[in-house]
């Protein structure tokens, strides 16, 4: 087979290796990558004192300023929806390993566990 016959097989086939279980995986990273983004978006209290020890050379507790900070209760929901999302991140990698390996039922198995942590989230 010649080296253009090999590279145009090659190129063919490429798409035709991703599996069912990628493309889960594919769209629930989308969703995964989301999640995350909101949970930190609802995180206020980190990027403001973050953003004023940065711009006043604020250390530790000393002169900090009277910044508004997130209710417990949303601080508290935020950390519990970037929870669910790093674990769900953490399926999605497993699922990746057993679908390189592959492994159907693995991945599938994964990929079902990164749903119901997406489902789970607040």
């Amino acid at each position: 087979m010649t080296r253009l016959a090999w590279l145009a097989l090659v190129l063919v086939s490429g798409p035709a290796l991703a599996s069912p279980c990628s493309d889960r995986i594919d769209a629930l990273s989308k969703r995964v990558k989301a999640e995350s983004t909101e949970a930190i978006s609802a995180s206020t209290g980190g990027q403001s004192t973050a953003g004023r020890r940065g711009g006043e050379g604020v250390t530790g507790t000393q002169g900090q300023s009277g910044a508004p900070q997130a209710p417990p209760e949303k601080s508290a929901e935020a950390g519990k929806g970037g929870d669910t999302a790093q674990q769900a991140k953490v399926a999605l990698d497993e699922a990746r390993t057993a679908d390189g390996k592959g492994d159907a039922t693995a991945c599938t198995a994964a990929v079902e566990r990164a749903e119901q942590q997406l489902k789970a989230a607040p």
